[in-house]
């Protein structure tokens, strides 16, 4: 069975100290379901981080469905770290294809501003391997640093070759309304940002922000009859890699993002020449060079050059970032892969105003937990 995507709904990228994290997924739902036409789905998947840890609340899967309106029905939390909006996107995708759930619905929401500083900081590192990164005082800002240092080291980069991605999401960012941070950044500025973990600056990695984003998936065959701009989902694959850098062979291959590209071309019968945008995890701006280079984007090593020479624009070989990606936009943590998601049906859909790849037509969108030991890979499809 195939599926589809009916209904896209998000909120903005913020601080919203005054929001709670029930209202914020209640948003993103309201929105979908007036974009699907419909009032009920037969399942809700939850995807969060760090509820329990900076919200004091756990459970979210029923506390959202009553708050929702839609009390009795089945609805679980998914948490893969931050890579735990696209693993419910999965999960809606797996109970849709099992016959046993008609219509599912995946939201992703997050809210960082609940506590502030170390707080954040301790809470973001539950998703490092915690006896032998966390513990020790690794952090997400350190893990980026090791895989940056590294990739300088064996590939003879500077700080400044990174630079291109980050002025790339900015550019992009400064079109999207929803983004967190709208301002462009200058090339020759960013290797000169405040050093955050060495060699890892202000401009080299996303900012935490509160957020939500939900979609609605069906049946193809009930998708045609129900909106007039169904987004097919023609590949969907998660796998995993170890959690802590130190037990991988090479911590500069992202195994796991490799394993759900290669798996999702695979059933959509594509290859990475055939895609016409990438929503990536660029968390760090290291892992967007090694996220490309996962996806078969690019060799080896070679990653930064599509960023050097241009290649990730709008109307570059392989936009990515498109509306600011997790850089600009902001990374509410379990809610960016369902960021990401609506992100490439938008663009899918002729929808993305000033953020639009012309003629897109086929997106794919790669979100990882930490440092890629989650990685979740979708491939969506204008309808035909």
């Amino acid at each position: 069975m195939n599926v589809s995507i009916i209904g896209l709904g998000q909120t903005e990228v913020k601080e919203m100290w005054e929001t709670s994290i029930r209202h914020l997924a209640w948003y993103a739902i309201e929105a979908a379901l007036d974009d699907a036409h419909i009032s009920k789905v037969g399942a809700l998947f939850v995807g969060n981080m760090l509820s329990g840890e900076l919200s004091q609340q756990n459970h979210l899967g029923a506390l959202v469905a009553d708050f929702a309106g839609m009390r009795g029905i089945e609805a679980v939390t998914v948490e893969a770290a931050d890579a735990s909006g696209g693993m419910a996107l999965r999960q809606a995708i797996l109970a849709v294809k099992s016959g046993l759930v008609e219509t599912a619905l995946a939201v992703g929401v997050e809210k960082m501003t609940d506590q502030t500083g170390s707080a954040v900081t301790s809470a973001m590192a539950y998703g490092l391997d915690a006896d032998y990164e966390a513990m020790q005082g690794l952090t997400m800002a350190g893990m980026g640093a090791l895989l940056m240092r590294r990739y300088m080291f064996e590939h003879g980069v500077g700080v400044a070759d990174f630079a291109g991605f980050s002025v790339n999401a900015h550019a992009n960012g400064a079109a999207n309304p929803l983004a967190m941070f709208r301002n462009r950044i200058k090339p020759e500025r960013f290797a000169s940002a405040p050093v955050v973990a060495d060699p890892v600056n202000l401009f080299d990695m996303a900012p935490a922000a509160d957020g939500a984003a939900a979609v609605i998936v069906t049946s193809r065959e009930r998708a045609m009859d129900m909106v007039p701009q169904p987004v097919e989902i023609i590949g969907s694959a998660a796998a995993t890699d170890t959690v802590a850098l130190h037990d991988r062979q090479d911590i500069l291959r992202l195994r796991a993002a490799e394993i759900s590209a290669q798996k999702a071309l695979a059933q959509a019968g594509l290859t990475p020449n055939d895609i016409d945008l990438f929503e990536l995890h660029d968390s760090f701006t290291v892992l967007a060079a090694l996220s490309l280079e996962a996806a078969g984007f690019a060799a080896r090593g070679e990653g930064w050059q599509l960023a050097r020479d241009g290649a990730i624009g709008r109307n570059g070989r392989i936009p990515i970032s498109t509306f600011g990606g997790l850089k600009a936009r902001g990374n509410p943590m379990g809610a960016t892969g369902m960021y990401q998601i609506v992100e490439v049906a938008r663009q899918l859909r002729g929808l993305a105003g000033d953020c639009q790849v012309a003629d897109a037509k086929i997106g794919m969108a790669q979100n990882l937990g930490t440092s890629g030991a989650t990685a979740v890979t979708h491939i969506l499809r204008a309808a035909q």
